[in-house]
């Protein structure tokens, strides 16, 4: 039967009003964006500034503003490849692990003599044993400090190697804890510049894994890759230090236990902290930061610590009363300021020469947390606009073209039921770019490419049904019986060759990375709105067609 239901039509029809009207902010692309990043500043400032009062009025609040993201291709940008040297970890794993080393061997002291640390390569310690013979001893005490791995592939195995070399007890990273140390140092490698570039308001990088030590980072609308680097690469370790003195000399021998830091206070141009080594707190305490303004108006930043943090925070605040205290990232001093009252409740402000900008920089990188592991950049490339708007033009050339062409092609062969298909294309296309916009999907130039295969794909199924239309036309009653069996035979084969495609797409967007994702997803989604619009749109312009003109044949 070729009737619809009503509440079948209210759908269909519904289901295209919606994907035009989630569509309609990509044919005003500039307007929509800059409304869209005007209103995201005002929610993290918590405050609208007449710029972006005008820029939130050039788009209605009431509509949908959703648009698709230019992938770094279409919009430029900056593209880094890092190395992350992991072997960073392996030495801060062996200073960390030499004081518990130590105590467990001084309590030793009896049986395997004195002990002193020896010098060694970074990834490994070396304790020297004054009695060699006792070696088996001091062999025993370290194996006591091993622990299991923690990790799928390393169940059953310990994270210490620790051999005896003449008078030497050498300990290293057992080959399964540096796999498992590698993977969660990358990890968190990626986590974290993940975080500083979502924190500095980016939108949809390219942040992924490449080989075993490796990161690929590709940020649209980044003005260049200084300025990426200049968001991840610093690793951002915050301490806070007691301050031993304070001078002019930065050629003086720090003493032992005290290390001796420059100031990067504009008013403090050529002076330099002496510092006790041990920080009281550190940056791993830190649980938020935020930018602020002082008392007096000037820009600054705010942190609050954890509740261990805030404890030794307190605790050395409340005992220390008068005395300056040492704010430092990356071993420069940034403020010292003086401890005028007890801090019981864990948070205070960083001042300094800051700017509005570096003050809301600083925020990212200390909320976003310490790099695990130094890195070296192997590969950097910006992307200009202007290449980007090549790209988009070439794309829009290669997609009208592609269009005409079709729609040329399919009301040259089958008349009005073309013009139908050609109706039902331009909602395909429109449902597209609505359901990419709906889900905050990139587009790149692959995916240009996904959408102007597509335009050729949506009207195959058409041509399926049509010709078989045809065919029922030579041996049906009538053309209502045509057009039901056209529609109805040529399912199967409709819905056979847009699996197997969804099949391969799916497996390219599981797989691939990068631009093969890109021309996965519009791939998927063009195949699913060009079968709605071929199996329900244009069957639907055709029974309401056929409903008022009432033909007794039909010309397809």
């Amino acid at each position: 039967m070729l009737q619809f239901p009503l509440w079948k039509r209210i759908i269909i029809l519904g289901l295209c009003a919606l994907g035009l009207l989630t569509a309609l902010p990509n044919a005003f692309y500039t307007r929509a964006e800059r409304h869209n990043d005007a209103v995201t500043a005002a929610e993290k400032a918590g405050f609208e500034t007449p710029e972006q009062e005008a820029d939130r009025a050039l788009w209605p609040d009431f509509l949908p503003s959703k648009v698709v993201n230019l992938g770094l291709d279409l919009r430029g940008g900056a593209h880094l490849l890092a190395e992350v040297q992991v072997a960073d970890v392996y030495k801060a794993r062996m200073d960390g692990l030499w004081p518990e080393m130590r105590k467990a061997l001084a309590d030793a002291r009896g049986e395997i003599g004195g002990i002193r640390r020896a010098p060694s390569d970074p990834s490994e310690l070396r304790i020297q044993i004054e009695k060699p013979e006792a070696m088996a001893k001091a062999v025993e005490v370290a194996n006591g400090l091993a622990s299991n791995v923690v990790s799928l592939t390393g169940v059953g195995q310990k994270d210490l190697d620790i051999t005896a070399e003449g008078n030497q007890l050498i300990v290293r990273l057992s080959e399964a804890e540096r796999a498992a140390t590698d993977d969660r140092t990358m990890q968190q490698s990626l986590e974290i510049i993940r975080r500083r570039i979502d924190g500095a308001g980016t939108r949809e990088p390219t942040i992924q894994r490449q080989g075993t030590d490796r990161i690929l980072i590709q940020v649209p609308g980044v003005g260049s890759a200084a300025e990426l680097k200049a968001w991840i690469g610093t690793t951002a370790q915050l301490t806070f230090h007691p301050v031993v003195g304070r001078g002019t000399d930065g050629n003086a021998i720090a003493k032992p236990g005290t290390m001796i830091v420059p100031s990067i206070d504009e008013d403090e141009q050529g002076v330099f902290y002496t510092l006790d080594e041990v920080p009281v707190v550190t940056g791993e305490d830190l649980v938020d930061a935020r930018p602020e303004f002082d008392q007096n108006g000037r820009p600054a930043v705010g942190f609050r610590f954890n509740p261990s943090g805030a404890r030794k925070f307190g605790d050395y605040t409340a005992t220390n009363v008068g005395q300056l205290f040492a704010i430092v990232l990356d071993n420069e001093v940034i403020s010292a300021p003086r401890i005028n009252q007890h801090i019981p409740g864990g948070s205070g402000i960083i001042t300094g020469s800051f700017t509005v900008e570096s003050s809301t920089n600083l925020a990212v990188l200390l909320r976003a947390g310490a790099l695990p592991a130094k890195m070296t950049f192997l590969e950097e490339r910006t992307i200009g606009p202007e290449l980007g708007q090549d790209s988009i033009d070439a794309g829009r050339v290669a997609a009208i073209v592609g269009t005409v062409a079709v729609v040329a092609f399919m009301i040259a062969s089958y008349g009005l039921f073309g013009v139908f298909a050609t109706v039902a294309l331009a909602l395909n296309i429109s449902m597209m770019f609505g359901i990419l916009s709906m889900i905050g999907a990139t587009l790149t130039l692959p995916g240009i490419a996904g959408i102007v295969l597509t335009v050729g794909m949506a009207v195959d199924a058409n041509v399926l049904i049509f010709e078989r239309i045809r065919e029922e036309m030579k041996t049906a009653k009538g053309p209502a019986r045509a057009i039901e069996l056209g529609y109805e035979k040529a399912m199967s084969a409709i819905v056979d060759a847009n699996i197997t495609t969804f099949i391969t797409a799916l497996i390219l967007f599981f797989l691939g990375s990068g631009p093969v994702k890109g021309f996965a997803v519009t791939l998927v989604i063009g195949l699913v709105t060009s079968v709605f619009t071929a199996i329900y749109v244009t069957r639907l312009f055709v029974t309401t067609w056929f409903d008022r003109k009432r033909p007794k044949t039909i010309t397809v």
